[in-house]
């Protein structure tokens, strides 16, 4: 291949490119950023760069030292793929064509309907956006988180800690269900409560209220919650419509064998983006963790310098960790599907155990709130049996 083209200048993208130069590529590299920023790291923006205890030159992931030999297209957003002559069009009209493809264009927060244009309205998924949000809170008042999972529980800890006025609305019964689960979704959530913030759950929202500033959010059974800074956290969208009719097969994502390798040669594909063949539950899953965005590009990159001819591996399991009201959360492999879960050290009151999740007698996932140590051995035994 005398040229690869990296689409997408966030970690997977990153972690593609390195992963290209360390398996001895020396042929031209292209990366394609939409965003103008170098490469930086999302989870602080939830948490220490929100609160201000971190700076932007901190979210920085390359090395100073660090030269990829890459052309880097920043601030230019891809609009389309022209497969037959392997050319990524680009937004300003420009084009880049290349021997071999990553797509690494990862997700789009999703907005409300109708909210467009009003002051004090935010999602957080990029840096400008953690800017802007950054700048609200710094001015105090009453803070309403539009969803509950993750990133919404960690901004909603954040701005409990800046001194905000803080409630956390869910439309789900229980908060983080789907990721861990009716029992454990419930436990970890209970920490809104151990710290004073509302948590209202298993009510809607209709809409926003307010001119040009937002001042409240609108609940399907009626009421009215007063707000001056709304973030909305209602999941993200896959960053793919611009390879509709390219000839990439698109299923909640790009769709992908265990090996990143697309419906088309010579394209891989990585990232919150890629919908990843899962071997040991025989379905495809995305997985937006920061892990995978690390450590799968090098399996995909494998896979791309072979020309597909490398048997695919099994994945490793999905691995995510949150940080909210001071309490460690992490997680490993999948509990959809789990028959059973038991608390295998520790207590849920005291908001400190380890928990194994099985189906059939088999573990298929490990939760540890503020037990690093005990969960750190427990993921290695769980990668090892899974493996």
């Amino acid at each position: 291949m005398r040229t690869v083209a990296v689409v997408g200048a966030s970690l997977a993208g990153l972690s593609a490119a390195r992963s290209l130069r360390q398996r001895g590529y020396d042929g031209r590299l292209v990366v394609v950023g939409d965003e103008p920023h170098r490469p930086y790291d999302r989870p602080p923006l939830s948490k220490e760069f929100l609160a201000g205890t971190l700076g932007e030159a901190d979210l920085a992931l390359e090395r100073d030292d660090e030269d990829l030999g890459a052309q880097w297209l920043l601030g230019s957003r891809a609009v389309g793929l022209d497969r037959t002559r392997r050319a990524v069009r680009l937004a300003d009209g420009g084009e880049v064509r290349a021997d071999g493809l990553v797509l690494a264009t990862g997700a789009a927060a999703r907005t409300l309907p109708g909210t467009a244009g009003l002051a004090g309205v935010h999602t957080l998924r990029t840096l400008d956006d953690a800017r802007a949000l950054r700048a609200d809170l710094a001015r105090g008042g009453r803070l309403v988180v539009i969803g509950g999972g993750f990133v919404g529980a960690e901004v909603a800890s954040t701005a409990y800690c800046l001194g905000l006025d803080v409630t956390v609305i869910e439309a789900a019964p229980t908060p983080l269900a789907a990721p861990l689960g009716e029992a454990m979704g419930a436990v970890v959530s209970a920490l809104h409560a151990d710290h004073g913030v509302r948590l209202l759950c298993g009510v809607g929202v209709k809409g926003l209220s307010g001119e040009r500033q937002v001042d409240g959010v609108l609940l399907a059974d009626g009421r009215c919650v007063a707000a001056d800074t709304v973030v909305v956290g209602v999941g993200a969208r896959p960053c793919v419509e611009w390879l509709q009719g390219s000839g990439v097969e698109l299923d909640n994502g790009v769709k992908c064998g265990a090996d990143g390798r697309t419906s088309v040669a010579g394209v891989v594909a990585v990232g919150d983006c890629a919908n990843w063949y899962d071997p040991h539950a025989g379905a495809h899953r995305r997985i937006e963790h920061w892990t995978g965005a690390l450590e799968r590009p090098d399996t995909a990159v494998a896979t791309l310098l072979a020309h597909g001819a490398r048997e695919p591996g099994t994945p490793r399991p999905p691995y995510f960790w949150s940080d909210q009201y001071g309490v460690k959360i992490q997680f490993v492999g999948h509990a959809a599907g789990a028959d059973s879960v038991t608390v295998e050290e520790g207590s849920t009151e005291d908001r400190s155990f380890l928990a194994v999740y099985r189906r059939a007698a088999r573990p298929v996932a490990v939760l540890g709130m503020n037990q690093p140590r005990l969960f750190t051995r427990a993921r290695k035994q769980f990668g090892t049996a899974a493996s």
